[in-house]
């Protein structure tokens, strides 16, 4: 009761001290000449108007657009056809602050450079016909065997060939003397792959950053001469792909040893991804490690991994911000394969947006602790699900409630479905995405 009472008291005494000031402004308002009255008037219109307009564009900022993306994956060619499918499939495309966009990789040192030029040309041009937003992928890592220049250093019958090429990829052990010749690669079948880079070496690196000055622009460019409505075409750029040491290209132990042998005599155990360091075969990252000075001898150090992984991306990135990409247009992409590991913080620099990879917790980001922890560290504009997939036999209800999850934490820019050659026959996944964006323009109307 007394606790009312008071409350009482203080209102009351507010009431009077309001009705006083407002007693004072009629009084001074009266002693004015009339014209300087409506001059007051109109200014106090404008302030008011202004910040009305402050309001509903931190409003509207506070509702930023959200993605759905489907990435073309291998042997999906950037074509016309594929365009014209996605707008069949889903003729709205946007959905109040949702969207359907395509996402699409640029291997720049897997082809010759006017290739990709020409690929990543039409797949801009084709967005723009379409008004379908993109992400543009820019992929130095995974594949790179138009570069023999920097990776055959064991091979003088093939192009490249140079001794000293060993700096310039991975090594099982602390020394040049055991760089790799090969490496494999399980995306859902395990095949042999090239050595991979040691993301470290200063020729890598400067590859690299010349493709990289060449397409971005490229890129912002575009981007940067649409008209103001159709700004939003660029979801993003993405860079890394599943950056890691180890896991996309991996090596078996005495690896070297199988690569004149027939590939049905490989060993076929796998990787124990959630093994670190060595994630279950032979230890690599040794080149990169000693490159970058963080240690030259002794037990190869997951930490140490993970810090390579952390400067290779925020090179690529800070490039492309020195190139004119905003930070809200950039984004990383790393994966963790055992709980918590310290590769997930790698994704956090100053320049982009973290993105992950998800498909354990595909259902429930929130879940992942390791994306959880580097997001309590980010103090970025966004992050995203750059790769994502529920996989296994699910109908419409578990595909609409993963993509909701996902897409709750309205700082998730985007959310990539791995891959459209396979989710465009799933039922269940388009009734899932077109169930996600009706109700999305549900709610802005």
């Amino acid at each position: 009761m007394a606790k009312s009472f008071d409350e009482l008291v203080k209102r009351t005494a507010a009431k009077r001290t309001q009705d006083r000031a407002a007693r004072r402004t009629r009084e001074l308002l009266a002693e004015l000449p009339l014209c300087e009255v409506r001059q007051l008037t109109g200014q106090l219109i404008t302030v008011l108007a202004c910040c009305l307009l402050g309001l509903l564009s931190d409003a509207s900022m506070g509702a930023a657009e959200q993605s759905i993306v489907v990435n073309l994956g291998a042997g999906e060619k950037v074509e016309e056809s594929v365009f014209e499918e996605l707008r069949e499939k889903f003729p709205a495309g946007r959905a109040g602050r949702a969207s359907l966009g395509v996402a699409a990789i640029f291997s720049y040192l897997h082809r010759l450079p006017e290739q990709t030029k020409a690929e990543l040309t039409r797949f801009l041009a084709l967005a723009e016909r379409f008004e379908i937003p993109i992400v543009v992928q820019l992929d130095g890592e995974q594949w790179w065997a138009a570069r023999p220049d920097l990776w055959n250093w064991w091979d003088p019958s093939r192009p490249g060939y140079r001794p000293e090429n060993r700096i310039n990829v991975e090594w099982s052990g602390w020394g040049p003397e055991h760089a790799l010749k090969i490496a494999w690669r399980n995306w859902g079948k395990q095949i042999r792959v090239l050595p991979p880079p040691n993301l470290m070496s200063p020729n890598y690196r400067d590859a690299c950053r010349e493709e990289m000055r060449i397409l971005a622009p490229l890129i912002l460019d575009w981007w940067k001469k649409l008209p103001p409505v159709k700004r939003r075409l660029l979801i993003g750029i993405k860079l890394g792909w599943e950056s890691a040491i180890g896991v996309n290209s991996f090596y078996y132990p005495n690896g070297n040893a199988f690569l004149d042998r027939r590939e049905t005599e490989d060993p076929r155990t796998g990787l124990r991804a959630a093994q670190v360091p060595d994630r279950g075969v032979a230890a690599i990252g040794y080149a990169a490690v000693a490159t970058a000075r963080l240690a030259k001898g002794g037990e190869l150090a997951e930490g140490h991994l993970a810090e390579i992984v952390r400067r290779h991306l925020e090179d690529l990135c800070a490039l492309a911000a020195e190139l004119g990409a905003p930070r809200e247009k950039l984004f990383t992409h790393v994966a963790g394969w055992k709980d918590e590991e310290l590769l997930y913080d790698a994704a956090l620099n100053e320049y982009a947006c973290p993105g992950w990879s998800f498909y354990r917790y595909a259902s429930d980001p929130g879940k992942d602790k390791g994306v959880q922890r580097a997001l309590r560290r980010s103090n970025a504009p966004n992050w995203a699900a750059v790769e994502w997939l529920l996989t296994g036999r699910q109908n419409t209800q578990a595909w609409r409630q993963a993509l909701e999850n996902t897409l709750s934490d309205p700082k998730c820019r985007y959310l990539c479905i791995y891959n459209w050659g396979d989710v465009k026959n799933n039922r269940a996944a388009i009734d899932a995405i077109h169930g996600f964006l009706d109700a999305q323009k549900i709610a802005n109307e």
